[in-house]
């Protein structure tokens, strides 16, 4: 039969002609831990040298980790990508300084090889491996994950962090809890390594947002999200809360800008990271108020990181040359 395909015949499918930009997965990965360096400095500036004797072994066991997966694999080793050491820091970060040292080694191997390697590698995870690792250590050894080493040589200044004192202490005014705004945009309050200075987590955000690395639909909408329904339900009454407050303390900097944005497991499009924002700002404000841990940013993004399938399938942009619906009735 003359129009029947041929044993010999064969197709070429291939991606149409693109303008490369000249970006790259290792450039990307190592820009955004540079952008995090300013934080870890200022980590170790408050906490000593603990903090960053916690992020070099956090850093180097993921290293070792994925390369040591890969060559048991067969794979190509990759670690010099960025992502395994991004994972490291971004785990780090998320630790206090005065964990066990073999906390951060337990958390790598549970980011590298099962939050990252058992689902494919980089670009197949569907959850960030650095918060998956953080829940399951503070889900398996709580008492080290919730010790809060004081800031280092800061007088009047407690050990506890400002969301612990408001849901254990129920102290509700900032003055009672010996820290001001200007302690908590600088650092100079409980909590873990990277996410307690704010002033750098925004320049190093700004930076990313600038070289168009991440996105602010994200970020703004979770952080506003938080910061809106913390003060409209404050712990007090109906609009009593502490807009500002809700915002510095805690990890919603470090959550919204360096994490929720996360390539892989973050929706593709800009309503998608819209809707993303405000669902993680939500579940933070409800962890945060009813739930049994002061801290709810790394949960909020876990949750919605596994909606994230079901985000980009109902918020999709129309495709060229159809109409709005057109899509749905020819279902």
């Amino acid at each position: 039969m003359p129009n029947s395909p041929s044993k010999e015949s064969h197709f070429v499918v291939s991606a149409g002609a693109h303008i490369h930009s000249g970006e790259s997965v290792p450039k990307i990965m190592w820009t955004v831990f540079l952008a995090l360096l300013p934080a870890g400095a200022c980590g170790v500036i408050v906490f000593g040298f603990a903090a960053l004797k916690v992020m070099l072994i956090s850093v180097a066991s993921c290293l070792i980790t994925e390369a040591l997966i890969q060559k048991l694999s067969h794979k190509k080793i990759s670690i010099h990508d960025g992502s395994a050491a991004l994972t490291g820091l971004l785990l780090a970060y998320n630790l206090p300084s005065g964990v066990p040292l073999w906390i951060p080694v337990i958390g790598s191997i549970f980011a590298i090889a099962v939050c990252k390697q058992a689902f494919g590698g980089l670009g197949a995870n569907i959850f960030n491996p650095a918060l998956a690792a953080r829940a399951f250590l503070l889900v398996s050894w709580p008492k080290y994950m919730t010790s809060w080493p004081k800031p280092f040589n800061v007088d009047g200044v407690t050990s506890a962090t400002p969301l612990m004192m408001m849901k254990e202490a129920h102290v509700f005014n900032i003055s009672q809890m010996g820290v001001s705004y200007m302690d908590l945009f600088m650092g100079v309050r409980g909590g873990c390594i990277g996410e307690v200075c704010i002033f750098a987590l925004i320049i190093g955000a700004i930076y990313l947002l600038w070289k168009r690395y991440i996105w602010y639909q994200t970020p703004l909408a979770f952080i506003f999200t938080t910061g809106i329904l913390s003060w409209l339900f404050g712990a007090q009454g109906f609009m009593t809360g502490d807009f500002l407050f809700s915002i510095l303390s805690g990890g919603l900097i470090l959550g919204a800008f360096f994490m929720a944005t996360d390539y892989v497991t973050a929706p593709l499009t800009k309503r998608g990271r819209l809707v993303f924002g405000v669902a993680c700002g939500g579940l933070t404000f409800i962890i945060r108020k009813f739930g049994g841990y002061p801290e709810g940013v790394s949960y909020a993004i876990l949750m919605m990181n596994a909606a994230v399938p079901l985000i980009d399938r109902y918020v999709r942009p129309r495709r060229y040359g159809t109409q709005i619906g057109t899509d749905a009735r020819a279902k």
